[in-house]
């Protein structure tokens, strides 16, 4: 009876004229929020390729608090997936439908339903979908039957783990699941080939270790307990020796103005990856994570990165999940604490198997999902399409590009020198700060109370309109305390006047089998005024020139007086 009072699929509208090839099969991404929409749009791009015969659509099952920018999102999408409303969506019939994210309203849809976990596998606890506490989001009978009955044709898995929790509440829906794998971090391992191409885009070059900084969204998460933590990571961090960048949930972003609220450590170089695209390659590219109880922080860890927790989220998980026991489990960091000493013992003391077991409850199979989930949805539109396709292997997640990063204007530079090396450390502050070593600022800060105590002044643009020479000579005369005044010439020279009145052409030299290293002007002048501080004679630099050390890594500097 309830199934003659459903109301029955209209027909498709004559669509036929305006396609090159007859549409022989329909399949529908239904998505809820960015995070599912991104996961689902993978699927559908990865596994049912928009090839001849397959007409693609895409629609947003409505009711979730996180909508904001999702319309955007799937406007901006590829030209061959359509948009449909929800309304019109439950009104046609489609071969295949492929959520990331269930709700109980998609029992609406004509269409065999494959549900799969947006996340790493099931873990939260949700009581406004699953209406229990115990159920773990995803898993729950609320969310996966209708009217007492099971209405997703396929329930996704992760690992056979979730087989066991499936069966404690909602035992019905054992016969629809299959284990599938996980998609997302099957294409980040396959991904890990482009490690060094997603590290130069986020600044870990020339010897940078690169943090990420990842939070999911709720009271309970890393951005809840700590939103200054980037920031004081960007003070704590020597610049050269570390980039900083932070992925934080769609959700966060549904809600709030990350840029807004973490503009001070943008300005100090942070970068700051977007909602939609960029965080699996910056945790590809990373080398050392601090996070949550989100699903990054577990997919960093499975990657075998070093992970330290600043939230566990123990109060809104499942205790059964591998993620409740990957919270208990990882080591702490201290927010307030010393996050340099923090870092570098994680990194030493970093053991790969520490963790993996937990992991893995949940990726275990890290290179089946192709071959596992691709067999369960070509099982649907097998029936409209003969000699389907088969998927290609996963490509490369596409490189990070993080929201315009604003270079430090000004450095309190750090170091000591033997005469033939000088180890700089430099560390970005407000340029009205207080430096404690020496004060190295931008020709870019144009207060005068500013630059009248700064003791190096750096101009970076090669392009400028004042000869290099002439802008020194006027920098000197402006300004009589400086010690060291520089003129960017190029990426990897630049042309110094010293507080005696010498001027000094400066280039890194090349080492053998090596790449071009760069110059940055700021990195030079503050290690030119640290060595003469410590006794440096700046008669010898022609001769002997002068090693720059920053961390590990070493960049060896020439020096050319003016000719005659």
């Amino acid at each position: 009876m309830l199934n003659r009072l459903r109301r029955r699929p209209r027909s498709w509208p004559d669509e036929e004229r305006w396609e090159t090839w007859p549409v022989k099969a329909r399949v529908l991404a239904v998505t809820r929020t960015l995070t599912s929409a991104t996961r689902v749009l993978d699927v559908l791009t990865l596994l049912v390729r928009p090839q001849a015969g397959i007409k693609c659509y895409i629609t947003v099952n409505p009711g979730s608090e996180f909508t904001a920018g999702l319309d955007t999102y799937l406007d901006d999408q590829q030209p061959g997936i359509t948009v449909l409303p929800w309304e019109e969506a439950v009104r046609y019939e489609f071969d295949l439908a492929v959520a990331c994210a269930v709700h109980a309203s998609m029992h609406r849809l004509h269409a065999p339903l494959v549900v799969l976990p947006h996340g790493a596998g099931y873990n939260r606890l949700v009581t406004e979908s699953t209406g229990d506490e115990v159920s773990a989001a995803g898993l729950s009978r609320n969310e996966l039957t209708h009217r007492g009955r099971v209405f997703p044709a396929v329930i996704g898995l992760s690992h056979e783990e979730q087989f066991g929790r499936l069966r404690a509440w909602c035992p019905e829906a054992l016969p629809r699941a299959r284990d599938v794998g996980d998609l997302g971090f099957t294409r980040m391992l396959a991904s890990l080939g482009r490690r060094d191409d997603y590290r130069a885009a986020l600044g870990a070059i020339d010897g940078r270790r690169l943090v990420v900084v990842n939070s999911t969204w709720s009271k309970h998460s890393l951005a809840a307990r700590s939103l200054d933590l980037p920031h004081r990571l960007i003070e704590q961090l020597p610049a050269d020796e570390y980039t900083v960048a932070v992925i934080l949930h769609p959700n966060i972003w549904a809600k709030h103005d990350p840029e807004t609220l973490l503009a001070t450590a943008r300005r100090s170089g942070l970068r700051l990856i977007p909602p939609h695209q960029g965080w699996q390659a910056a945790l590809v590219a990373a080398d050392v994570l601090i996070g949550d109880h989100g699903s990054v922080s577990f997919y960093g860890s499975a990657l075998d990165h070093p992970t330290l927790l600043v939230a566990t989220g123990a109060a809104e998980l499942d205790p059964h999940s591998p993620t409740y026991a990957f919270g208990q489990a990882a080591p702490a960091l201290d927010p307030d604490g010393d996050l340099l000493a923090q870092l570098e013992t994680a990194i030493a003391k970093y053991d790969p198997e520490l963790l993996r077991p937990i992991t893995d409850r949940s990726l275990g199979q890290r290179h089946r999902a192709v071959p596992e989930l691709a067999p369960v949805l070509f099982d649907f539109l097998s029936k409209k399409i003969e000699n389907l396709v088969a998927p290609e292997p996963l490509p490369p997640y596409p490189a990070p590009v993080p929201l315009a990063v604003e270079p430090p204007a000004a450095y309190d530079v750090e170091g000591e020198s033997d005469g033939a090396e000088v180890s700089v450390r430099r560390f970005p502050i407000d340029p009205d700060g207080h430096a404690r070593g020496v004060f190295v600022l931008s020709a870019t800060v144009p207060t005068v109370e500013l630059r009248s105590v700064a003791e190096v002044l750096a101009r970076t643009e090669i392009h400028a309109e004042r000869p290099a020479e002439h802008w020194l000579a006027e920098a000197a005369a402006e300004l009589p305390g400086l010690l060291v005044a520089v003129a960017a010439l190029g990426h990897d020279r630049g042309l110094l006047r010293l507080r005696t009145g010498e001027l000094l052409e400066a280039h890194a030299e090349r080492p053998y089998g090596g790449v071009q290293p760069g110059l940055d002007p700021l990195l030079l002048g503050g290690a030119v005024a640290l060595w003469l501080a410590e006794g440096g004679d700046p008669g010898n630099l022609p001769e002997h020139g002068l090693t720059i050390r920053t961390g590990e890594h070493r960049t060896r500097v020439a020096f050319t007086p003016p000719p005659g």
